[in-house]
């Protein structure tokens, strides 16, 4: 469930990212398509899926070798935090997620009263998804999903895809001719078909869980979705802040959660409005390091998280959520403190990384997901630099000269 297009984008940016195209070593498909999909059907078949729908299906379910070429592509994007959220939210899109909010009152006070999701929320996905609506897609979902559950890189995951794809059908939910994003994802929401079988509701009554013409299906599907994923009732999910220079750097995690009323002994202050000392709970993030914008992420953070686990996407959404509900533009001033490691140097630190014993980086990949962030902290901790998770040229010299000055926060 997402725009394939942004999450790609957001998967390879991780954090940040940039340089030259990456090349990968790729498995090899074998045996025909054509074989797989007699197959295929077969197993259908045996799972109760009646032979009215996978005849339906079968004329749709076509190989596209450029499904597979995409798949495979490595774009790597040379943009911080700032720079991939100015350019997601940047434009006409907040005024007209507001729009929408006002042309949809009513409904979306409706699902607020049922499921306790903010219009801004349910908004926010709806834009950055679908641009509110105005492009699923350029792909037969049906085509694109079963290359991709032949294809050799991921078979089993869009397997159950093409399963749930196939029942979708078969509820008359949608046509079997459906349009999509390239990985199979669809709808206003871009719902993967596991989630839509899971999550999808009739909201409007006509008896069809619809995510591709029904507004009200979609948006009341996006906060079933949520709820199921941890979304609490009234309470908020991302706040910008402003933060002290001596802060505990090493605290700034989204896997550390301390009371607002710390953050405030600590010298954390709203960057707009108040920031109340109470006990709710909240994790620090500091997407550009402590030189960047820096948030408080609430528990609702972790529906954003579970919607798409890319650390950017889920920080990018979430802070648009902020703007349709009125919060000002993000703090730019570090902005050009930030300097952006190249590819090649991120894969320099991480095997410098690796070298020095930090566990959990994994690959030598160049990307910055969550395993090297937590190497990069214990490095920063060990070499005397401030621990906020941030790959940066300083922390490769010093693990270059294998330089340390004890650790600090």
């Amino acid at each position: 469930m997402r725009n394939t297009a942004l999450k790609l984008a957001a998967v390879l940016l991780g954090v940040v990212l940039a340089g030259p195209t990456l090349a990968a070593v790729r498995c090899q498909n074998t045996g025909s398509y054509e074989r797989w999909l007699e197959t295929f059907k077969k197993d259908a078949a045996a799972q109760g899926i009646p032979a009215r729908v996978i005849a339906e299906a079968t004329p749709h379910m076509t190989f596209d070798p450029a499904i597979v070429r995409r798949d495979s592509a490595q774009s790597v994007f040379n943009q911080t935090f700032l720079q991939f959220s100015d350019r997601m939210v940047g434009g006409g899109r907040i005024p007209n997620g507001q729009a929408k909010i006002k042309q949809h009152a009513a409904l979306f006070a409706k699902i607020e009263a049922q499921y306790g999701v903010p219009a801004p929320v349910l908004v926010a996905f709806w834009g950055l998804e679908s641009d509110f609506g105005a492009n699923f897609g350029n792909y037969k979902v049906l085509s694109a999903i079963a290359t991709l559950a032949y294809d050799c890189r991921r078979p089993d995951f869009f397997r159950t895809q093409l399963f749930d794809a196939l029942r979708i059908i078969e509820r008359g939910d949608q046509p079997a001719d459906v349009i999509g994003d390239w990985a199979g994802e669809f709808g206003g929401l871009q719902f993967t078909a596991s989630d839509y079988l899971k999550n999808a509701v009739d909201f409007d009554g006509d008896g069809r869980r619809d995510l591709t013409h029904s507004i009200p299906d979609t948006m009341a599907s996006g906060a079933n979705f949520l709820v199921s994923l941890g979304w609490q009732r009234g309470q908020p999910w991302l706040q910008e802040v402003r933060v002290p220079q001596n802060l505990p750097w090493d605290q700034a995690d989204l896997t550390i959660k301390h009371p607002r009323s710390q953050w405030v002994a600590w010298g954390v202050k709203a960057a707009h409005g108040s920031l109340p000392s109470d006990e709710l709970p909240a994790s620090m993030i500091l997407p550009m390091g402590r030189h960047g914008p820096a948030f408080l992420a609430y528990p609702n953070f972790q529906a954003f998280l579970g919607w798409n686990s890319a650390y950017v996407y889920s920080t990018t959404v979430a802070y648009f959520a902020t703007r349709i509900a009125g919060a000002p533009n993000v703090d730019h001033a570090g902005a050009t403190l930030v300097q952006p490691l190249s590819t090649p140097q991120v894969m320099e630190l991480q095997r410098l990384l690796i070298k020095a014993g930090h566990e959990g980086v994994g690959e030598v990949d160049g990307k910055v997901g969550s395993g090297t962030r937590g190497a990069v902290k214990k490095a920063q901790m060990k070499v005397g630099l401030p621990a906020d998770s941030y790959p940066s040229a300083e922390l490769i010299e010093r693990l270059r000269g294998g330089g340390s000055s004890g650790a600090i926060r």
